[in-house]
């Protein structure tokens, strides 16, 4: 350990050698450690923060702070009046990073969209199976099947074919699975055979380059001089791994570090009055709930289900926890996403009827139930063990002995991936702002196998609704589709929708162009610092 330290030690002294005396420096107390540097594989806040944020680009992207789509990798693009063919006129003279190992010889092109696609999307790429091979938001997408031919019309033109009109297509290509990845750099790798340098150390055409990552500790970055908006104001960016909220804000407070995520909503008075710090806000795009898992009995059981979430009582977990900062949520889709029903009516609080249901099931008192906790603050969930103890003793007035069991954070992720637990405090923040992007990656059919579908529920009335509306190109009938889709998993219960919450951020007012990201994503590109 202490010579890794010293060779982190050294790569910073270097960094700051090399550049000007006065080299701006941003450092963000990060939550916890990315799961690698591949955005294709992973779907946590905490990973894309570190790859697919600093070190990629899409085809399209959103407009910093907002939910509108601009180019991004694609200056301008073409769709055919059957909804089906989409031609991208590529950006010209973009520059990959280099590193170490690989010192790109030509500027991005059409062959590193059709990589960075056919990999995920074809079983016979060599790179498919590389670091596990699980491309679950691309899968949960259903793009294989969608995505009928991708082809290179010239260098700097991309054309995708579909089976059918997507309404989301655009809006996913936004999503962090479809960032670009270097195909020279990949075919390199092959060659020498370390494939999966590409998921650890990866070249993008991002704004900062991944230098050094030590885990659990810290990740360096540095400014991508020729980057092709322009090299960032910042000189380094520093992600400081803090999971302790608390440890977060006393670094911030000392100047540590000038930005954080996920406060303790009880700090938020204290951040209030500090006069070095900007309690910046959103309203965020995100659900906090508890996923069943509905392979596993007693929760294979619609009565047990529609039990466990009246005997929940949310209003008061949202005050407890949330202190103001979320709402109690009776729906996957937030209020302000488009087709939210809000006027459909939640499931009161109601410990009587829950042991009513539960006797109908057969479930006796004393029945245990596994009900899993993240380690770490999600801006759906600012204290998961706590909300968990809340169950726990919610379950407990109706006969249920909930056991509360935690992995660390990376740990937590794979084992409910694949589907090891009974019960488990989950969320989502939208990648797109689409309707589609909570239904299919979460409760999709394809999702339920080793995606992010935690409650592991197939449910066909539901599957046929969500892949109608998704191909629907009227808009005021796909809001009707996602009601119905609402209704059903309101009846259906595989999963208790307990908290929407605000989004805030302590920023230091050093910290110039800083914006809280709807998406729950921290981006550095725009931001500069005060010396």
């Amino acid at each position: 350990m202490k010579s890794s330290m010293t060779k982190f030690a050294l790569t910073a002294l270097g960094l700051a050698l090399a550049g000007s005396v006065s080299a701006k420096t941003l450092v963000y107390c990060s939550e916890g450690s990315p799961e690698n540097f591949n955005p294709q594989l992973y779907t946590s806040g905490t990973s894309v923060d570190a790859s697919a944020v600093p070190v990629f680009n899409r085809l399209v992207d959103f407009k910093p702070g907002t939910t509108t789509l601009e180019p991004s990798l694609a200056e301008r693009w073409e769709v055919s009046p059957d909804g089906k063919v989409y031609t991208f006129y590529l950006r010209k003279g973009v520059k990959f990073q280099h590193n170490k190992l690989f010192t790109p010889t030509r500027d991005f092109n059409a062959d590193d969209v059709i990589f960075s696609f056919m990999r995920q999307m074809d079983a016979n790429n060599p790179y498919h199976n590389v670091s596990g091979g699980n491309y679950s938001n691309f899968e949960s997408l259903e793009l294989g099947k969608l995505i009928t031919h991708i082809e290179k019309v010239d260098d700097h033109t991309v054309r995708f074919t579909l089976a059918h009109p997507e309404a989301p297509f655009l809006a996913d290509l936004a999503w962090y699975f479809a960032s670009i990845h270097s195909a020279e750099y990949a075919d390199k790798m092959l060659k020498a055979g370390t494939p999966e340098k590409v998921d650890m150390v990866p070249i993008g055409t991002g704004p900062f380059e991944l230098v050094q990552y030590q885990k659990d500790s810290r990740i360096l970055y540095k400014a991508f001089p020729d980057y092709w908006q322009g090299k960032a104001k910042l000189d380094r960016l520093i992600f400081s791994i803090t999971p302790d909220a608390s440890v977060r804000y006393a670094k911030l407070e000392k100047n540590e570090c000038q930005v954080m995520p996920f406060p303790n909503p009880a700090d938020l008075d204290r951040m209030r009055k500090n006069p070095d710090i900007t309690l910046a806000q959103k309203s965020g795009l995100n659900t906090g709930f508890l996923a069943f898992n509905t392979t596993k009995p007693p929760l294979d059981n619609v009565k047990v289900r529609q039990a466990l979430a009246i005997a929940i009582n949310k209003a008061a977990i949202v005050d407890a926890i949330f202190k103001g900062t979320g709402t109690v949520a009776k729906n996957i889709l937030p209020p302000d996403v488009w087709s939210a029903d809000n006027a459909l009516s939640d499931y009161p609080y109601d410990p009587q009827k829950a042991q009513a249901l539960l006797k109908e099931a057969g479930i006796k008192p004393g029945t245990e139930i596994a009900l899993w906790a993240m380690p770490v603050q999600r801006p759906y969930n600012p204290n998961a063990r706590r909300m968990a103890e809340m169950i726990q003793a919610d379950w407990a007035k109706v006969g249920i002995k909930a056991n509360i069991v935690s992995y660390e954070w990376g740990e937590y992720l794979k084992r409910v991936k694949a589907g090891e637990h009974q019960a488990a405090l989950m969320g989502w923040t939208t990648a797109t702002g689409d309707p589609d992007n909570f239904f299919g990656p979460l409760y999709s059919c394809t999702s339920a196998n080793g995606g992010s579908n935690s409650s592991k529920w197939c449910y066909a009335p539901f599957e046929k609704i969500i892949t109608d509306a998704r191909a629907e190109q009227d808009h005021d009938k796909r809001i009707a589709l996602y009601h119905e889709a609402q209704q059903i998993m309101h009846d259906q219960m595989p999963a208790v929708m307990i908290a929407h919450s605000t989004i805030f951020e302590p920023v230091r007012k050093s910290v110039i162009n800083y914006q809280v990201d709807p998406f729950g994503k921290h981006i550095f590109y725009p931001v500069d610092i005060k010396e």
